[in-house]
């Protein structure tokens, strides 16, 4: 069963508006809570942005050049998983401000209706208010025209049965009881002009005070199933996130299955092998073939290699190289970092990017 606004909230007597006023109170508090919820999605919103933004940039920093084979492919879709989650919750972040919107605009149209309501209300309770003052006042004047006018009556039966009474005096009291009744008729007169008034009045108030009570329900009806709609919303939207952020982490468990430590090995192997034997022991030999041997290890420090990796330089001592070229690797740095020479220009590739020309 539905309780009404407008069967509970009337004033205990006739200048009474604490029903009114617990009304507007309700209504007050209900504008406190859509402000509330504003507040909430708002730095859930903010949040979100800077979690995704957050995301991104990590996913943009991370490095991992140096590695080959499956263990870099899966690490480079961790990075692209990771920047396209932190696009997600930056998309996430649009639809909770979208949300915040709805609910300012849905505050600000209620508003304005509810103060149209409330002007036409205080427009019709002042005037009740001092007709029913009026309305009292003139009651009280007619209950003491009407007491005058019985105490003369009663005033002059005493002075008629007097024997010293004359003529003159008789004649003087009937004339203040007729001024009296008539001063009584009119008070009378006007008490119930201002009691039909004060009704008419009443009635019209009445009228206007119920509809404005269905309509400041319904207000609230609206206020509590918009607010509920819009929590329903976001943690819609906060699930749904969920889903996706295990998708994209999915999709790198997929890569990370096809990671294989013998065959990325295998990768470093082929592309960096030196030597399948061992060195043999040193031997006395004749000073030409030291020098034969110099000469040797010496054509040796310029080597010939080819890029297997697209390599940008972001440093003014790197030099950028794409797959296929061939470099002159001139110094092999023990950090990874090598020297190699191209067309005149010289600066430092990652040694895992180039392999060697047998």
């Amino acid at each position: 069963m539905s309780l009404q606004f407008c069967d509970a909230f009337w004033g205990t007597d006739f200048t009474d508006q604490s029903g009114y006023e617990a009304i507007l109170q309700r209504l007050q508090d209900g504008r406190h809570m859509c402000k509330d919820v504003e507040d909430l999605l708002k730095m859930r919103a903010l949040a979100e942005e800077k979690y995704g933004r957050d995301l991104v940039a990590i996913a943009r920093k991370a490095q991992g050049q140096t590695e080959i084979g499956t263990l870099k492919t899966s690490f480079d879709k961790l990075k692209t998983e990771i920047e396209r989650t932190g696009n997600l919750h930056l998309q996430l972040s649009e639809r909770i401000k979208e949300e915040v919107q709805k609910i300012e605009a849905f505050r600000e149209h209620q508003r304005e209706q509810r103060k149209k309501l409330e002007e036409i209300i205080e427009k019709l309770h002042k005037p009740k208010i001092l007709l029913y003052r009026k309305t009292i006042e003139s009651k009280r004047l007619y209950e003491q025209r009407s007491k005058e006018a019985e105490d003369a009556e009663k005033g002059v039966e005493k002075k008629t049965d007097g024997a010293t009474s004359t003529y003159r005096q008789t004649e003087k009291v009937r004339n203040r009881i007729r001024l009296c009744r008539q001063a009584a008729k009119l008070s009378e007169k006007q008490y119930r002009w201002n009691v039909g008034q004060l009704d008419k009045t009443c009635q019209d108030w009445e009228s206007t005070y119920r509809s404005a009570c269905e309509v400041f329900q319904q207000q609230e009806c609206e206020r509590i199933n918009i607010l509920r709609c819009v929590l329903w919303d976001l943690c819609n939207l906060l699930s749904i996130q969920c889903v996706q952020d295990d998708n994209c982490y999915e999709e790198v468990r997929k890569i990370l299955e096809q990671c294989d430590i013998v065959s990325d090995n295998n990768s470093f192997i082929k592309m960096k092998n030196t030597s399948s034997r061992p060195p043999e022991s040193p031997e006395v030999s004749s000073k030409s073939s030291c020098a034969s041997a110099q000469q040797r290890r010496g054509g040796e420090t310029e080597e010939k290699y080819m890029v297997i990796y697209d390599f940008r330089a972001q440093e003014d001592d790197e030099m950028s190289v794409s797959r296929g070229q061939l470099v002159t690797v001139t110094e092999k740095g023990e950090d990874g970092w090598w020297t190699a020479q191209r067309e005149g220009a010289s600066g430092l590739v990652p040694g895992t990017y180039l392999t060697k020309i047998l």
